[in-house]
Formats: C-alpha cells, structure tokens, sequence
C-alpha cells in the first residue's frame, strides 16, 4: 500500500506549488502513471479521495494518465517493440526503459485570488485560474522536482 505515501507526497508538493502561486483551492490535479510504476491506479485513486480532505485540494478532481513502457536502444535510439527480446537487432546492445516507470505530476489547475508571479503585469486583474506544470517522481526521487508557471484567465 506504498499508495498512501506517494499521495500523501504529491499532496505535499500540491499544497507547496499552489501556496506559491496565491492559489485558494486545487481544481484539478493531472498525473502520469507508468504500468511498470508499481503503482494500482484504484488504490491511489481511494488514497486520494481520504486523504485529501483537509488540504487544498478537498474538491480537486484526480486525472489519471497511463503510460505504456516503451524500450529504446541506449546506443542508436531504436524503438524496441513490445513483446520483442529487449536487445537492439542493429547494434546487440541491451534496450533501456524509456518510458512507463514514472510517476509525475504533470499539471495543477489552481484557483487564484491574485496573480502573484512576477509576469502579473501581462495578465488581467480578473485572473481566477492558473495552471502550473511540475515534474515529480513521489517518494521514489529519481527525476526531481521543476516547475513551470502557466497562467490564463477563466
């Protein structure tokens, strides 16, 4: 059930970027899950709905994107194809995960009182939401943490 520890770190993170940002509450939460993650979506999804009620995002919708594992030669690049030895026919060199063991919080959709960034002067007064895009990799930390500030208004 490492479920509960990768949500109470993603709403953690969530709570730290939309405080940030002057945010009032959490709209929407997107997320990337890799198959070979190790992570069961419905496990996180009820991890979620308990333990998010006394943040930020209590009313947050949890948007789940899958991603496939996919293999490429570390040496030229080649896509490997699923079910196929995971051995580049061109070089024989071992295929590497590229994709499908990441989990990343992809965009937090915020509703904002102010805008407090410092491009605020290039965005209306009557600005309510933002969206920020961050990379993270929960409790496991093998990617880190950036974030990108995107702002529109509603």
């Amino acid at each position: 059930m490492h479920e509960y520890s990768i949500v109470q770190a993603l709403l953690e993170q969530v709570d730290h970027h939309a405080r940030a940002q002057g945010a009032s509450r959490v709209r929407r939460l997107h997320v990337r899950i890799g198959e070979l993650s190790g992570v069961e979506v419905p496990l996180l999804s009820l991890a979620y709905a308990t333990f998010r009620e006394p943040t930020l995002c209590a009313d947050a919708e949890l948007l789940v994107k899958p991603v496939p594992a996919r293999w490429r030669c570390p040496g030229c690049d080649r896509a490997m194809r699923r079910g196929n030895v995971l051995r580049c026919p061109d070089c024989a060199r071992p295929a590497r995960l590229a994709e499908g063991d990441e989990i990343v919080l992809d965009r937090i959709e915020l509703e904002v009182d102010r805008c407090v960034t410092p491009a605020a002067a290039e965005i209306p007064r009557s600005c309510r939401w933002r969206s920020i895009r961050t990379s993270w990799l929960g409790t496991i930390g093998a990617r880190g943490t950036t974030a990108r500030t995107f702002a529109s208004t509603a």
